[in-house]
């Protein structure tokens, strides 16, 4: 995403690789206390007894061994974060002028395709935490022979199509398509009743090890879904106002000469995306 974000100029992408950096420190906090929760499982009065260096916490268990390192995850990964907010500030100076070349200086035009690119930024996000949400469930917790198991099985499939038949259906402008996708992003949000199933007595313990990270996992996924949703009704409203030509154009890596400003050219809005001089590569998310 940060190279796509770098290819194509796109400001709001690169805001959002920064926050999903936020995001990664606090999941890399939090495994600390899972993973000395997975690993540390029998009580300081078994170990006294009879220590055992994998379940036990103390001097040369396996535990006090990987500690550190998951002490440091989170730390570098703030150091770095630091210096990819300088960059990105840099860019955003850089690519000030970017959406004005695909479609001039219509406030109007402007603040659609703004709305468009975070709703392909949506999209993809949406992808990553249903993503880390669904591979958790499978590989650490749920049975294979649970329904619960079958279940997000069949739901990986569909709500990979789902996003990727949005973001044709919102660069496109089909109608249809978009109108199905939002109907179904409202029903995917029904899946969250998993968050439920975290912290119910009668499966609790089932998810004693994941708990923290899938509950801010599913939570993030579930505003995220419906952020989409909310944008997706926004840029729904904007479909056939003249916005389309710019959004599937702007994955052309030629540049496009439009008129300049001759007689032919000044009868044009001077907001226009269609008048102008030469424009330079076009962008997109």
């Amino acid at each position: 995403m940060a190279f796509d974000a770098l290819r194509m100029r796109n400001v709001i992408q690169l805001i959002g690789i920064l926050l999903f950096h936020l995001a990664l420190i606090v999941f890399a906090a939090l495994q600390v206390r899972q993973t000395r929760t997975a690993l540390v499982k029998l009580s300081d009065a078994q170990c006294a007894e009879s220590f055992d260096e994998v379940n036990c916490d103390g001097p040369g268990s396996l535990w006090r061994r990987v500690e550190p390192y998951l002490i440091v995850t989170p730390c570098v990964i703030a150091a770095s974060w630091l210096s990819i907010l300088f960059w990105t500030k840099q860019l955003y100076e850089e690519f000030g002028w970017a959406i004005f070349h695909v479609v001039g200086a219509n406030p109007k035009m402007k603040t659609m395709y703004q709305w468009y690119q975070i709703m392909i930024c949506f999209l993809k996000f949406d992808f990553f935490f249903f993503t880390g949400v669904t591979m958790q469930l499978l590989i650490v917790v749920l049975s294979r022979n649970s329904a619960e198991f079958a279940i997000t099985i069949i739901a990986i499939p569909i709500v990979l199509i789902l996003l990727g038949l949005c973001g044709v259906a919102v660069q496109r402008e089909i109608k249809w398509i978009m109108t199905i996708s939002l109907v179904m992003m409202l029903a995917a949000e029904s899946y969250f009743y998993k968050l439920v199933r975290f912290y119910e007595p009668a499966s609790r313990a089932q998810y004693a090890t994941t708990r923290a990270t899938l509950t801010i996992f599913t939570i993030v996924a579930f505003l995220l879904l419906f952020a989409t949703f909310a944008v997706g009704l926004r840029c729904f409203a904007d479909f056939e106002k003249g916005l389309m030509e710019s959004k599937v154009h702007a994955l052309s890596d030629k540049p496009n000469y439009l008129p300049s400003g001759d007689s032919a050219g000044m009868g044009q809005p001077q907001g226009s995306y269609l008048g102008g001089s030469a424009l330079g590569q076009r962008i997109s998310i």
